[in-house]
């Protein structure tokens, strides 16, 4: 397939540069099961889950991973965390006049300093000086970063992102993109699905900036996808064992989601789905055979992106396009902080 097979018109209105005023207060666009679309409220997800369903949601946290400073020349820098090594070396984008050499350091948030190690591609590696304080570089980047809000969201981040652009159950610090499917949900609406029968399960993928990244090429086969950290724990997977064995679903909350537990099973050695601890850089598109997701919740994606590929793949080319026609045609809000979309298990193309 071709990269403009993806594409589709949006407004720029639509899209969402702040979150709503609750959690819970997002549109959501259902794929039934008949095929059919149904424009609901994110809390009418709950009567689409049935007992023995399980959803598993991406425990990663997003970390401020924006952070600002000067060479040593005056000149201004931006850093944009992408991987954390260790206690205190990253990988980092650098947005600069001109980039810098090994051995250049930089200050940062005039508060410590950074000395570029060397550089792998777009990425710099660079190590944080802890100076007198004991600080790791999660703590300095907790103590001077900014949320690393999408480049379509064109305002600075304020302090009420810190809260909202991060799940409730964020639990594992490494991420520089929320898994926006989870933003939806809080404490209340989780308890109302787990009353319900419905098991709840984690896996972990630190979103990279490479999530943001734009397919370049026509053939959508030449993609090179950028690779991300996973971790699939056992527990998981024998609570998705256990929902297959009792005629349960198993409902991907976001891409990430998806992602995780199809590469721990591609790269089972036994078939199936086994824990996995690692690097995935799975490339998801129409024609894949899912081993393990039923069904998925997600936001709306950008034109061209291999996340609105993914949702292709499993919900079915045709449908998921006439399904982002009928999202912009009713105004749905896209993007990080926008509106829902579920693709119900029964509805997923065969």
């Amino acid at each position: 397939m071709k990269r403009h097979d993806f594409y589709f018109d949006l407004p720029d209105e639509l899209i969402a540069q702040q979150p709503t005023q609750e959690r819970t207060q997002s549109r959501l666009l259902v794929m039934e099961a008949d095929g059919g679309l149904a424009d609901k409220q994110f809390p009418d997800l709950l009567s689409y889950l049935n007992a023995n369903d399980c959803l598993i949601f991406n425990d990663t946290k997003v970390i401020p991973a924006r952070l600002f400073g000067q060479k040593a020349s005056g000149g201004q820098v931006e850093l944009l965390i992408e991987r954390v090594l260790d206690h205190e070396r990253v990988l980092s984008h650098i947005r600069a006049s001109r980039s810098p050499r090994p051995g250049t350091t930089l200050r940062i948030a005039e508060a410590f300093e950074a000395e570029v190690l060397g550089r792998d591609g777009a990425l710099f590696e660079l190590r944080f000086s802890q100076q007198a304080s004991d600080l790791s570089v999660l703590e300095l980047i907790e103590a001077y970063g900014h949320m690393p809000l999408p480049p379509y969201i064109e305002r600075e981040d304020a302090l009420e992102d810190k809260e909202r652009y991060q799940t409730v159950y964020s639990a594992r610090p490494g991420a520089v993109a929320a898994p926006t499917a989870g933003l939806h949900f809080d404490e209340a609406l989780l308890e109302r699905i787990r009353a319900k029968g419905v098991s709840t399960g984690f896996v972990t993928l630190h979103v990279g900036a490479g999530t943001f990244k734009p397919v370049q090429v026509d053939d959508i086969a030449e993609h090179v996808m950028h690779s991300e950290v996973i971790e699939v724990l056992p527990e998981t997977v024998a609570l998705i064992a256990e929902t297959k064995r009792k005629g349960g679903r198993v409902i991907a909350v976001g891409t990430t989601s998806v992602r995780s537990l199809e590469s721990a099973a591609r790269f089972s050695t036994s078939g199936g789905l086994q824990p996995y601890q690692g690097e995935t850089d799975i490339f998801i598109t129409p024609g894949y055979e899912f081993q393990i997701v039923d069904g998925l919740l997600t936001n709306f994606h950008l034109p061209e992106s291999t996340l609105i590929m993914l949702v292709s793949a499993l919900a079915g080319y045709e449908r998921t396009l006439q399904a982002y026609a009928h999202a912009v045609e009713q105004r749905y809000r896209f993007f990080s902080y926008g509106d829902a979309m579920l693709v119900h298990p029964a509805a997923i193309n065969e």
